[in-house]
């Protein structure tokens, strides 16, 4: 027997129609890729919505067809994500700092019929554009005053287009399962993979990131999307943002210490949303300085683990919560939360620590397990780790036109392999021990990459480090802990060696310490170990000369 309750699909559109009448004076604020700061309303996104979704109608822009985006968060591109999605297109957001053999493959493989793109961006699609062989147009966004001289074929100017459109549009309503977003993996190994999100998936991340324990949002929150709109949705907030009204800044372009706290305390942010890296600079920027944060309550860190250093700095010296989040491009992408339970707050500071350097808590609508070697499932001890698995509404069922990727990706009960090895313990707290191509595997036990790297940057004069393993005659690997020091640091190998002494595990000291000025990044702002390794391929442990 089915219930009796109306049949009303769950759309994206209905997000932008609910702000507009229920929020309609809430701020937008936006950095501009041309350096202005730009305000207006809900009431003004959802206006230029309709008027941006009149001009995919004239550019005859059809159910299913892929539009790409190559631009910064702002308020243009909020705009597009609306537009685009709300007539049954697909909107399809694009990495810029991704190798341009991946950047032009990915547009060939999505067939994407335009490409918006910021001013910055110009350039780079000029020297694509030979390449890209289904692009029928181009639109700047940007208006007449910036709007550049190009080689770029049938290009238009975005504030062009909008001004001759009228904003009266009735949103059309269809299938809660068509296609409404395309996100394609960072591809650190082969071609990228993509992620083709749903509107009910979208809407369904939306309600489980609001549902979150701890992430109490409001309309009288402002919340600033540091992590990028072309990756992965800006984690859901262009969507669960104009859900319950509040106030959302977008930063554009402009990413340094300097310009992000000048926008968090300008602007009232009371919620931040980035990677490792961007905190990193946000912190040595406040650190120099002497400045504090007038708004900020809490900054969510995704993307790569958060070492308990970073955590301790924010709350201890700022009074901001710092709170680890985990999850994936084929996740939507948000999966587990690290907010303390209610009796966990009254343990020592130390022991809440311990906790909230975990990747947290699943959200509503995420399972996980975790498998050994030949699939059985492990206990939610805290101690047994083994490779994890999820499933769930939001999470892929298979990759955008690539079934060769699918046949190793899911398990044979469907849940999809993360390439990630954890423990879960009693409470549900999640950790991520490492990933299943980083671990290392010393003489038949495993050394945590993770783990060991957390440890090393809780030294302070360690802004980042990196544990790979290096072939060994004896123990088949052992770690080499590869370290970028702060400035102005003389800091050597013995020290480091001194520092981790007894805070890990003796068998698991690295072999030996590598000084570098820097670590290679992936376009997400993950660190690419793939690189590293490939970097340090032939280099000699001094341990292998004791063998």
């Amino acid at each position: 027997m089915r219930g009796l309750m109306m049949d009303r699909p769950l759309m994206i559109s209905h997000i932008i129609k609910y702000a507009e009448a229920t929020f309609p004076d809430q701020e937008i604020v936006s950095r501009t890729a041309e350096g202005l700061l730009h305000r207006y309303t809900y009431r003004d996104a959802a206006r230029r919505s309709r008027q941006l979704a009149n001009v995919l109608r004239s550019l005859d822009v059809k159910m299913g067809d892929r539009i790409a985006t190559v631009a910064w968060n702002t308020y243009r591109h909020f705009e597009i994500y609306y537009a685009t999605s709300g007539i049954g297109a697909i909107c399809h957001t694009i990495n810029p700092r991704l190798p341009v053999d991946q950047f032009a493959y990915i547009i060939n493989h999505a067939e994407d019929r335009y490409v918006f793109l910021d001013v910055t961006f110009v350039p780079l699609l000029e020297k694509l554009q030979g390449q890209l062989k289904g692009v029928e147009g181009y639109i700047v966004m940007t208006d007449a005053e910036h709007m550049p001289q190009t080689s770029l074929p049938n290009v238009y100017c975005y504030e062009e287009l909008l001004q001759d459109q009228s904003d009266e549009f009735e949103w059309p309503e269809f299938d809660e399962y068509t296609a409404s977003s395309l996100c394609y993996t960072s591809g650190t190994t082969g071609n990228p993979k993509g992620a083709l999100y749903s509107h009910r998936s979208t809407l369904l991340h939306a309600f489980s990131v609001l549902t979150t324990p701890g992430m109490n949002l409001s309309e009288e929150s402002a919340l600033l999307p540091v992590v990028p709109m072309f990756h992965v949705n800006a984690w859901g907030v262009p969507y669960f943002g104009p859900m319950v009204g509040a106030k959302i800044v977008f930063p554009g372009p402009k990413l340094d210490g300097e310009s992000l706290a000048t926008l968090i305390n300008d602007e009232g942010v009371t919620e931040a949303w980035g990677v490792p890296t961007v905190w990193l600079g946000l912190l040595g920027y406040m650190r120099k300085t002497g400045q504090k944060f007038k708004a900020l309550k809490r900054v969510l860190i995704g993307g790569s683990a958060a070492p308990g250093a970073m955590i301790t700095e924010f709350e201890r010296d700022y009074g901001v919560q710092a709170v680890q989040g985990w999850g994936m491009t084929e996740m939507s992408p948000v999966g587990t939360v690290s907010f303390l339970r209610p009796k966990d707050r009254s343990l020592p500071p130390e022991k809440q620590l311990e906790i909230k350097v975990k990747q947290g808590r699943a959200l509503f609508g995420v399972e996980m397990k975790i498998v050994d070697e030949n699939g059985n499932r492990l206990p939610h001890d805290g101690k047994a780790f083994g490779e994890l698995l999820v499933r769930g509404p939001a999470i892929t069922c298979g990759y955008y036109r690539n079934p060769e990727a699918n046949t190793s990706a899911f398990d044979a009960e469907g849940w999809f392999r993360t390439g990630d090895v954890a423990r879960i313990d009693p409470d549900g707290y999640m950790e991520i021990v490492d990933r299943t191509k980083d671990v290392i595997k010393s003489g038949g036990e495993w050394i945590s990459s993770i783990d060991l790297e957390n440890e090393a940057v809780g030294h302070p004069e360690i802004a980042e480090a990196a544990v790979i393993g290096v072939p060994h005659p004896k123990w088949g690997e052992r770690p080499l802990l590869v370290v970028v020091r702060e400035q102005g640091s003389n800091l050597d190998k013995q020290g480091v060696l001194d520092f981790l002494r007894g805070r890990i595990a003796s068998w698991w000291m690295p072999d030996d310490v590598v000084f570098v000025d820097e670590l290679p990044h992936s376009a997400t702002g993950k660190l690419q170990k793939v690189k590293l390794r490939e970097q340090f391929k032939d280099y000699k442990l001094p341990t292998v000369e004791e063998v």
